[in-house]
């Protein structure tokens, strides 16, 4: 396995994969707790306040692993001449801001 980029895989820390893994069981449980709201007939603004609860925490998630990814990959990257990198980065972070 590559470390970054060149096989299409990461290799991450076990620090840094246990704190993304981490996040995402926080979300997963937060997701859960919108179902359970659902179920329980919770008022819609409770819920809708959950539910931007979740998008702000997918949001921070993904921008962790935007910061990890452009200090690692795309930073070798760049200093191998991989220019395709930019463009590859550019294109994520236009989806990204949507």
């Amino acid at each position: 396995m590559e470390n970054c980029c060149g096989g299409r895989k990461k290799h991450r820390s076990p620090e840094e994969k246990r704190a993304l893994q981490n996040r995402l069981r926080r979300i997963e449980g937060q997701v859960r707790g919108l179902g359970r709201m659902l179920e329980d007939d919770a008022y819609c603004p409770d819920i809708m306040v959950q539910v931007a609860a979740v998008n702000a925490a997918l949001t921070a998630f993904g921008r962790e692993l935007m910061n990890s990814h452009i200090k690692t990959c795309v930073a070798e990257d760049v200093r191998a001449g991989k220019d395709e990198t930019l463009d590859e980065l550019l294109g994520v972070l236009k989806k990204f801001m949507k």
